[in-house]
């Protein structure tokens, strides 16, 4: 993907998402890692306007090159591309919302799971489709937008998930909203997606449902490379 067919995917994605009520307002961003820099959505612009020819330019450093004055969370996205292609070398595209279930969900009083390889999930194993398109989202404690903190609690949850063999996809900013990243924007619209839904189900069910078993997880991994 060269620059150009870069900058319309952002705003073909951002404005999909805007229409289907994924964003609000000038809430989100979206970020491609190009082969020299970086191009982000720029601060308070709302996902469902973008104009390919303003969003922001940065160099490799994050420095800004042109267009209108990048997102804050380009070090938080940075941070990502830099935990994430450890792992996962096509990383290309990280997308950040602020989704309404998923939000609904880390303001429970009790989340349903506690992660098997650190701290606490946003969900359980709840469906094979989530278990293979999504796989584990760490909960990452509130901070504030933009706080360094974050991007660091970020970083260092993937780069975890990561030496344990099960490679991340997503994460979740208590109160804030998911980062999700894969290699194009629309794979990565697709990993919200099915995040979105799932807490959706989860929150719809009431949080009665038990997780996939053990040996199905294993036939999951066995059979479609599920990474869980």
């Amino acid at each position: 993907m060269n620059e150009n067919q870069a900058r319309e995917a952002i705003c073909r994605v951002g404005r999909s998402l805007f229409e289907r009520g994924y964003v609000h307002a000038t809430a989100g961003n979206i970020s491609v890692r190009l082969d020299d820099g970086y191009l982000i959505t720029p601060t308070d612009a709302s996902l469902g306007t973008l104009d390919p020819a303003r969003l922001a330019r940065l160099d490799a450093q994050g420095q800004q090159l042109s267009g209108d004055r990048g997102s804050k969370t380009i070090v938080l996205h940075r941070q990502i591309y830099d935990a994430a292609t450890r792992f996962d070398s096509g990383t290309r595209c990280v997308i950040h919302t602020h989704s309404t279930h998923c939000v609904a969900l880390s303001l429970q009083p009790g989340l349903p799971a506690l992660a098997p390889l650190t701290g606490q999930e946003l969900l359980p194993a709840l469906t094979p489709y989530f278990v293979m398109k999504v796989g584990h989202v760490p909960l990452i404690p509130y901070h504030r937008p933009g706080a360094p903190e974050a991007a660091q609690a970020v970083a260092q949850a993937i780069a975890h998930y990561g030496e344990q063999g099960a490679p991340i996809r997503a994460v979740m900013l208590e109160r804030l909203g998911p980062n999700v990243w894969h290699d194009s924007p629309e794979a990565a619209m697709a990993t919200l997606e099915e995040l979105e839904e799932t807490a959706r189900l989860w929150l719809l069910s009431a949080g009665q449902p038990p997780a996939l078993s053990a040996p199905q997880i294993a036939e999951l991994r066995t059979t479609f490379g599920a990474r869980w």
